[in-house]
């Protein structure tokens, strides 16, 4: 069976390193760290023709499915158990603007009416939700948020 003049039922350990080279050349170009599994599994089935030159060639192609499936999957799991524990950060608030704000007073410019109102906090002004009605110039403190309502209460 031949695929661009290469006799795919007679590879060498060349053509394994080079397949997984040029895969590996794929992931950088896209960071996907999908075309990693199938690069590493290349070389390493490059590897292995290179120190047994008898390796069948329906073993290798197998052998290559096999292990890129089974490097993707690993990878996936590896991901998996990490991220759900958390990626630690010294800013953990960096991103998440509303969260920098709670445990802040603010001073209100307009009064808080029917439990909602608006505050200006630095250099925007943010919804607010309170239990009580407030008059404008009273202070308020944020407890929490809930998407981009600050959640406050009388300070």
């Amino acid at each position: 069976m031949d695929v661009f003049g290469i006799d795919l039922q007679a590879l060498e350990y060349w053509h394994w390193l080079t397949l997984g080279g040029l895969f590996l050349v794929f992931e950088v170009l896209t960071m996907g760290f999908f075309f990693l599994w199938f690069g590493v599994s290349a070389i390493i089935i490059g590897l292995i023709v290179l120190a047994a030159p008898a390796f069948p060639w329906e073993l290798q192609w197998s052998l290559w499915g096999m292990l890129a499936i089974m490097d993707l999957f690993a990878w996936k799991i590896f991901m998996a158990k990490k991220l759900s524990k958390g990626i630690k950060s010294d800013e953990p608030h960096l991103n998440k603007r509303g969260d920098q704000y709670i445990d802040r007073v603010f001073t209100l410019e307009e009064p808080i009416m029917n439990g909602f109102g608006k505050v200006k906090v630095d250099d925007s002004t943010w919804k607010i939700e309170c239990e009580t009605d407030l008059e404008a110039g009273s202070k308020v403190r944020v407890t929490g948020l809930d998407g981009t309502v600050l959640k406050v209460e009388s300070y």
